[in-house]
């Protein structure tokens, strides 16, 4: 967790951990909230998963589309400039059309990616 001072943080400086061979991440938190960059290439599948943690997913390249709660309901397509909010404990999963980079926002910050106990993540 960071202190409670300013920190200026250059992305390209952030160590970026590779979570499989299509995932890789980098984070920043602070003390209540998270923010990270995901990268994800062309047909990388983030599994169904919930997380009490509220999510912000901000897509700034590429393509992606999220199923809510059920993997038979029709996908919510996002692209660049938009923005999926996500409450939290709702399950949800992500596939990569295109090779994406996007921004998560959550609070509080995800312990589970912290402590690298993030196995769907990792298979």
């Amino acid at each position: 967790m960071a202190d409670n001072k300013v920190q200026r943080i250059k992305w390209e400086e952030m160590p970026r951990e590779k979570l499989n061979d299509l995932i890789d991440r980098r984070m920043i938190t602070g003390q209540k909230l998270m923010l990270t960059h995901v990268y994800l290439k062309k047909g990388a599948v983030v599994p169904m998963h919930a997380h009490a943690n509220e999510q912000f997913t901000y897509i700034l390249e590429g393509k992606i589309s999220f199923w809510i709660e059920n993997e038979d309901a029709d996908p919510i397509t996002l692209g660049p400039g938009e923005v999926l909010t996500l409450p939290s404990n709702l399950p949800h999963k992500a596939e990569a059309l295109e090779d994406t980079l996007d921004v998560d926002i959550f609070a509080p910050p995800r312990e589970d990616w912290l402590n690298k106990d993030d196995d769907y993540l990792r298979g």
